[in-house]
């Protein structure tokens, strides 16, 4: 399986500037679903609306359960709890009665019991648990039962599977049924219905996600995303993007491998509109940072292309974060592809950099953030890369990022400039500085920018800090490193890590001082 584990990323400052920040987000890349922060909290979805688009599902227009209608407020969670009981119990009743109107009595008890779990933030999910709602909803989901009641039970799956992780959990007896819904055979809304609760579920966590992998959920999920627009192609991409996110790769490197589903993404990405594209490109994403196979087939397909034209029309932050992290994992693969993709003076190239500098001036933190941490993979590649990034309207505006960014950013932006000043390396040898370029960032004011990170408590930006720290004082012309640092107060900086508790920061930071401030600093002046 080889092909299909994490790419040892591109390392040019051993162990730091170059290929830490890139080995960490592959490593986040398998629990981005829970830092979807900034607004974007998508691992789990309450369905307060049904996917035929009324509040009912079947169409009748009542809406009581609409967002701004019927939301508990002022209703104690008691009250919801109790009637969320009652409500289990006669939907027990309505499955043993087989007088006439049975099955009307049956989808009756089930929507009042769908209402209950959809009317609050925070559903009743342990009352309806406690009184027994699981095995009695995988009844009303048996094979022959109408549409209208499979589609209630469904929905009350799905906001279950919404609640806390033990919650989820227990809709493990509901699984294959959900599962066999999601056919060919189901109706539409039925199938959507049903892909909705499984997303839900693999969204908890990676033990769901291998029992649902197990049980085949992947390629009649993988078949609902293949048509061309729709919610339901929407929920589909939505849940697989919560299926495959791994740790193993072993389901994105599946998922891209199925008949139609790599021509489906080049296809959803040129022409879907905004919210489907959206769904998509958490697909890719995922796929890019697990899977060399799924990478190198979107590179050949010209997804990086579809990702930076998204990037330069779209003004969504729902769609532009996914988008820029999949170019990101795209552009910042093994050294081959990027080599190969990112061609100085070739039009994909130039529209890369382009939409970078485009998130670099976004007023969005997250954006800034984002392309920042693309910028430094491109920079930890090849020398003509560092030309490249060097001689863009980029540099000034990291520049810029370095001084006035938030902590996060600042750090990103840091990768980015300590890449630019040293040339690619292999294996332990030290690498080579870009002189040029060193002379000119420091000229342009970033040394206390990273004087200011080894102050952080931050211990990956303090060691970035201090590793362009030593670039300045072996690489700056004419001996010029040690007061340059001096005059930003940067040994005062790197005392405090004396006694520090991280050895390998300690024995950095002590070093240089030991190296470049010792007895005999400014002897040379006081000669003079």
């Amino acid at each position: 399986m080889a092909d299909d584990a994490s790419p040892v990323r591109r390392d040019p400052i051993k162990s730091s500037v170059g290929n830490v920040a890139a080995q960490r987000r592959r490593r986040q890349a398998v629990a981005v679903g829970k830092e979807r922060r900034e607004s974007l909290v998508r691992a789990k979805r309450l369905c307060r609306i049904g996917v035929s688009g009324s509040a009912d599902g079947d169409g009748d227009g009542e809406g009581d359960v609409s967002p701004g209608n019927d939301m508990v407020v002022d209703e104690e969670q008691s009250v919801l709890e109790t009637q969320t009981s009652s409500a289990v119990e006669e939907l027990k009743a309505a499955i043993t009665y087989q007088g006439k109107g049975a099955m009307q009595k049956r989808v009756s008890a089930l929507r009042e019991l769908r209402r209950l779990l959809s009317r609050s933030e925070f559903p009743p999910v342990e009352a309806a648990l406690d009184a027994g709602a699981i095995p009695i909803l995988v009844q009303c989901l048996s094979f022959g039962s109408p549409d209208e009641q499979l589609l209630e039970a469904a929905w009350c799956l799905t906001n279950i599977a919404a609640g806390k992780p033990e919650e989820t959990k227990a809709l493990s007896p509901a699984l294959p049924m959900l599962i066999a819904h999601i056919g060919e055979k189901s109706s539409l809304p039925v199938a959507e219905q049903c892909a909705w609760a499984l997303g839900n579920v693999a969204g908890e966590g990676e033990e769901l996600r291998n029992t649902l992998l197990s049980q085949g959920a992947l390629l009649p999920l993988a078949r609902m995303m293949l048509p061309n627009k729709g919610s339901t192609v929407r929920t589909a991409a939505w849940a697989l993007s919560n299926l495959i996110k791994g740790p193993d790769s072993r389901a994105a490197t599946d998922l891209i491998k199925i008949d139609g589903v790599l021509d489906a993404i080049v296809r959803h990405l040129k022409k879907a509109d905004e919210e489907l594209a959206t769904e998509i490109a958490w697909v890719v994403v995922y796929l890019s940072a697990l899977s060399n196979f799924a990478t190198n087939l979107l590179v050949k397909n010209d997804v990086v292309q579809l990702l930076v034209e998204r990037l330069a029309t779209s003004s969504s932050l729902q769609l532009l974060i996914p988008v820029l992290r999949g170019l990101g994992n795209l552009v910042a693969g093994d050294t081959n592809t990027s080599h190969a993709l990112l061609l100085p003076g070739s039009e994909v190239t130039d529209g890369v950099v382009k939409v970078l500098v485009k998130c670099l001036k976004s007023e969005h933190r997250v954006l800034k953030k984002e392309a920042a941490w693309v910028l430094s993979n491109i920079a930890a590649g090849s020398v003509e890369h560092k030309r490249l990034l060097y001689s863009s309207e980029a540099l000034p505006w990291l520049l810029r990022l370095l001084s006035s960014a938030p902590f996060d950013v600042r750090k990103e932006v840091a990768y980015v400039l300590g890449n630019l000043c040293v040339g690619p390396t292999e294996g332990d040898a030290r690498p080579y500085l870009i002189q040029e370029h060193l002379v000119s960032l420091v000229g342009g004011g970033c040394l206390s920018g990273f004087i200011d990170l080894v102050r952080s408590a931050d211990i990956e930006a303090a060691r970035v800090g201090l590793q362009f720290i030593e670039l300045v004082l072996r690489g700056m012309p004419n001996g010029e490193g040690p007061k340059l640092v001096e005059r930003e107060d940067g040994i005062d900086a790197m005392e405090r890590f004396q006694f520090h508790e991280n050895e390998d920061l300690r024995n950095m930071a002590n070093g240089l001082v030991d190296k470049y401030f010792g007895e005999d600093y400014g002897d040379d002046e006081l000669a003079g």
